[in-house]
């Protein structure tokens, strides 16, 4: 077996070492998020850069590898995910600006986790995950946003605003202006902040009215029909509504 189809395995395949390492990439990043925020209490200097470089290099061996196996790299390269992964990875190993556009960071969870690969994983491990994916993948999106504009509002206001003096500051800000509570004892300063704040709003209200959506309406099943390509349906569906076809919808045994 060749370097490239044992990756390809790892990145790609249904086998048990496959969803080992996709477990881990999906912990690693989770775990880049964790150190985001204990970083923000940190002062800066030789071991924070050292770490910073540690994870620009883990990510590049991970950009890397995702190129070199990819059935179409040119299309893979200038993709939306691997232009922000570029991005995160020149800002780590050449810190030129603060903590190193640390909301892409965040933002890398979403590819991850919205990966074919890792959705079907999840499905098969975890009981549960099939009957309330809609809900769950729009409390995921809700948190990574949330998670994102924090990052972005302590990257643009930490050292020019006296109110946003770490992650938490800014975790709290964007909890109350997505909320709409709006306190109004930590603002944002400048055209910028203001702009921020906005786009928080609109965003982040939609992302959370998306969530009370799938989870008050009637659940579905997402399983293309294999004739018409419909993709939801009923749990208990027998056959397709849209053309009739017989389904056979996975089920996790749940009542």
């Amino acid at each position: 077996m060749t370097l490239r189809t044992r990756l390809r395995d790892l990145y790609e395949g249904e086998g048990e070492a496959g969803d080992r390492f996709r477990y881990g990439l999906l912990a690693f990043d989770l775990l880049t998020v964790a150190y985001l925020v204990a970083a923000s209490f940190l002062l800066r200097g030789a071991h924070t850069v050292a770490i910073d470089i540690a994870i620009g290099l883990v990510f590049l061996a991970d950009l890397l590898a995702r190129l070199w196996i990819a059935r179409r790299p040119a299309h893979e390269l200038f993709s939306l995910w691997t232009l922000a992964d570029v991005l995160v990875i020149v800002s780590l190993l050449f810190p030129l600006w603060g903590e190193g556009l640390a909301f892409l960071r965040v933002i890398r969870l979403f590819r991850v986790f919205h990966s074919p690969q890792t959705l079907d994983q999840l499905r098969d491990d975890i009981p549960g995950f099939r009957r309330n994916e809609q809900a769950l993948l729009a409390g995921a999106n809700l948190l990574i946003f949330l998670f994102a504009m924090t990052a972005l509002v302590y990257q643009t206001q930490s050292g020019v605003n006296d109110k946003i003096a770490n992650y938490v500051d800014a975790l709290y800000f964007t909890v109350t202006t997505l909320s709409t509570t709006g306190f109004g004892d930590v603002t944002l300063v400048g055209t910028g902040g203001k702009l921020l704040s906005v786009a928080i709003m609109i965003v982040g209200i939609s992302l959370f009215l998306r969530l009370v959506q799938v989870v008050l309406r009637p659940q579905k099943a997402h399983f293309p029909c294999p004739t018409c390509g419909l993709r939801r349906h009923d749990h208990d569906a027998v056959h397709c509504k849209a053309c009739g076809t017989i389904l056979n919808i996975p089920d996790d045994g749940a009542d």
